[in-house]
């Protein structure tokens, strides 16, 4: 997809050699200020970023720190904060001129570089138009529709991580008043392994580590986490642990920059000197999907060494007294290693046993260790095996629960966990149903709703009646793109709520509305005064958020007083829902909040401007375990392959595992530019990266065009067409694409066992030449 009146983009590769940070970033970052419209006024209004009294970022979900560095933001930070708060205007003017049919045919970056909406729109099918509409119109007309239907569990409420907790528990309260659990989130789509995985392990759904625990940490494990990329802030602790002698060892297919090397842009002898960090001390290129088979190996290799120490008469190397303590599985774990051979770690996971070993010799010579981890172990079949594998590791040596270790899940959005926390979530056994029923006077439903997958199977089958999408670009980010976007116009309703114009919303149903609200940057003020927000980071610290800029159009309202004016409109009357007071002053819904979760909330309105915010009870984190058991479970894999998927039809053509990966210029979704300057791409998406080995062994070469096609049971063709080559060091069998453009090769049944979170870290795929690109 191409906007129709832009000039043909340059399309290179040159492979690229500095170190991340340094001055890349900086250029970046001038650039990207410089084209969004405000290069003086973004750089005053950065200064307020991260800041105990300013904004959240609008990125990832990184810590925010007590005392934040001058500039505490990252290369990526600053593109979400100038996307943000660009000068561009998308206005009524604009959808006068472009029919929705014309406007498919744009790609991601241009229908987001028309800017920020500024008029609530309708879709009029006559004219195949978006054309305004007013506020009251458009919720009237949305609450009669939402109260009208009869079947109410046909109705999703969907949201992106990005929402304030004010305005995700309004939300979350608005579906179970309205009467569905149907509140899937991005973190089905992310962090759900996650959250599927921990509690059943130490009995958390989140990670138990704060900076602190980096200052002091002895040994620092990476698995399938992109630093560089998507949470570039996680490198200054990182350059901190590395100059102090602190092992990191690294696991990941690709050779990243950020976790190689790094120069720190706010430093001013690093950059004049070009001075560069090492990152990671050992870097393991494991083999997509085969990361279940290396954890394995490292805990095999861990309980070899403590027998032979054993039988030399020295010291366990485990920690035998927290095992015995704390810990429930350790001899159904340990005999079900001893069981695995090395030949298949070794092939599965695609590294030798010696590497293996020597990540178990540092790690069993450390007296305190943190597990980091991305979407690089959570999107994959075996995704809740692994993460609960990477526990164990950490739990055979005691290092959770103690200074200096645990577990790091490395969140995206910048709220996803604060959502979760306020009760955005399918799963009716996480909120406190009781105290919502008498606090609020109703009886709450009590069973599961949709899950992001589940509601994008129903709505296939044509059963959605409604889809209310709290920002976000649904369409655009799940599996099976194609037959999705054919299904996604059926809908009666589609409810558009986003600051920004996206592809979703060029897929409207019967009815379809964009209604553009305020950012988190800007100032919120109603009849009570300026209002302020709040949101949790990835150590599960909740901060308090103020916005700074003005709104870019004056007919934008808050996201609070949106979720609050349909919920009026369509629900009947509760005398015991102050929806109004809660529009008004949010302080009132902290209240709330505080009142449904007083154990997470006391003092809300206080502790949340505190620096380094509040952090959530985390029993974990003090060797409280809130399992059934009472216990941090050492979980045994019940799969017999360890990740391998075997069963996989077969036509006797090479199956390659294809991981959909992120650009340097890209948050989920959003595509800020077409230079992925970390990989050396620049000018284009459509490329995939090859092993040279592969390439050669197919008779290929650099540059050219191939298609790929899923393998796949279900029997439904998926291709991906017009790639071109890109030579990369990557482990043989495996490749590499853009997301979401790949995501028309991922199934929908293609998912992690246990959390449904989509494995689009390993989607088995063909290869073939491209006769027609």
């Amino acid at each position: 997809m191409r906007r129709q009146n832009n000039l043909p983009r340059p399309k290179n590769f040159k492979p690229y050699t500095a170190p991340s940070g340094g001055w890349g970033s900086a250029r970046s970052v001038a650039n990207i200020l410089r084209r969004e419209g405000n290069p003086a006024s973004g750089a005053l209004t950065l200064t307020r970023q991260n800041k105990v009294d300013g904004f959240q970022c609008v990125s990832c979900a990184w810590i925010k720190p007590a005392k934040p560095l001058p500039f505490e933001f990252c290369e990526n930070g600053v593109k979400a904060t100038a996307w943000e708060i660009t000068s561009r205007r998308c206005t009524p003017a604009f959808f006068a001129e472009h029919t929705v049919t014309e406007l498919l045919d744009w790609d991601d970056y241009h229908l987001e570089q028309e800017g920020r909406l500024t008029h609530p729109m309708r879709y009029d099918a006559a004219t195949d138009k978006y054309v305004p509409v007013s506020w009251g119109d458009a919720v009237a007309d949305i609450g009669r529709q939402l109260h009208d239907i009869e079947d109410r569990e046909n109705v999703v409420f969907y949201s992106s991580g990005r929402s304030s907790n004010e305005a995700s528990y309004m939300y979350g309260l608005f579906a179970r008043l309205y009467g569905n659990n149907n509140l899937p989130d991005s973190s089905n789509m992310c962090h759900e392994t996650t959250s599927v995985a921990l509690p059943e392990s130490i009995g958390v759904p989140v990670g138990t580590v704060t900076l602190d625990d980096f200052a002091t940490t002895e040994c620092i494990l990476s698995f399938g986490q992109n630093a560089g990329s998507n949470s570039p802030r996680i490198l200054h602790p990182l350059q901190e642990a590395s100059r102090r002698g602190v092992p990191i060892i690294t696991y990941n297919p690709l050779r990243e920059r950020g976790l190689e090397s790094f120069t720190n842009p706010q430093s001013v002898t690093e950059m004049v000197a070009h001075e560069a960090t090492p990152i990671s001390s050992s870097y393991n290129q494991v083999r997509t999907g085969g990361d279940l088979a290396a954890l394995t190996g490292i805990c095999k290799a861990l309980l070899e060494l403590d027998h032979k120490a054993i039988q030399d008469h020295r010291p366990s190397l485990l920690d035998r007294d927290f095992i015995a303590s704390h810990t429930h599985g350790f001899d159904r774990l340990s005999a079900w290693l001893r069981k695995q051979d090395w030949q298949a770690i070794e092939r599965i996971s695609g590294l030798p046993r010696a590497a293996l070993t020597a990540t178990a010799v540092t790690y069993a010579h450390s007296n305190s260790t943190i597990a980091i981890y991305g979407m690089g172990l959570t999107q994959h079949r075996a995704g809740v095996e692994t993460v609960q594998m990477l526990v164990n590791l950490l739990l055979l040596r005691g290092n959770i629960g103690k200074q200096g270790a645990g577990i790091c899940p490395v969140r995206g959005h910048s709220n996803v966990q604060g959502q979760r926390t306020v009760g955005i979530t399918e799963k009716p056994e996480l909120v406190p149903l009781d105290r919502l029923a008498q606090q609020y006077g109703f009886e709450p439903p009590r069973t599961k709703g949709l899950d992001t997958v589940e509601a994008c199977e129903e709505i296939l089958k044509g059963k959605i009646r409604a889809f209310i999408m709290l920002g976000g670009n649904f369409a655009r980010a799940v599996p099976d793109r194609p037959r999705m976007e054919k299904a996604w116009r059926d809908m009666p309703l589609t409810v558009n709520i986003a600051t920004k114009l996206n592809r979703s919303q060029l897929l409207p149903g019967a009815t379809s509305y964009i209604l553009p609200v305020l950012g988190r940057i800007e100032i919120d003020k109603t009849e009570c005064g300026p209002q302020a927000l709040s949101m949790e980071d990835t150590s599960g610290c909740i901060h308090g958020s103020r916005g700074v800029r003005l709104p870019a159009s004056r007919h934008l309202i808050s996201e609070v007083r949106l979720v609050g004016e349909i919920a009026k409109a369509t629900l009947d009357p509760n005398p015991k829902v102050s929806w109004d007071d809660w529009i008004a002053d949010y302080s009132l819904v902290r209240r709330a909040i505080a009142e449904t979760y007083p154990d997470t909330f006391s003092d809300y309105e206080d502790r949340m401007w505190e620096p380094g915010g509040f952090q959530r009870p985390l029993p974990a984190r003090h060797r409280g375990w809130h399992t059934k058991n009472g216990k941090a479970n050492l979980m045994t894999p019940t799969s017999k392959s360890l990740g391998e998927d075997r069963d996989l039809p077969s036509n006797g053509e090479d199956v390659f595992h294809l991981m959909t990966l992120r650009s340097n210029d890209q948050f989920n979704t959003t595509v800020y530019g077409y230079t992925d300057r970390f990989r050396g791409i620049h000018g284009t998406r459509d490329i995939v990266f090859m092993n040279t080995v592969d390439i050669e062994r197919l008779s290929l070469s650099s540059g050219d065009r191939i298609e790929l096609q899923t393998v796949s049971r279900d029997g439904i063709e998926r291709r991906h067409g017009g790639l071109s080559i890109i030579p990369y060091d990557i482990p043989v069998g495996c490749i590499g694409a853009y997301y979401p453009e790949a995501n028309v090769l991922l199934p929908m049944g293609h998912y992690a066992i246990g959390s449904k979170t989509p494995a689009a870290k390993s989607i088995p795929v063909t290869i073939r030449r491209d006769m027609i690109s």
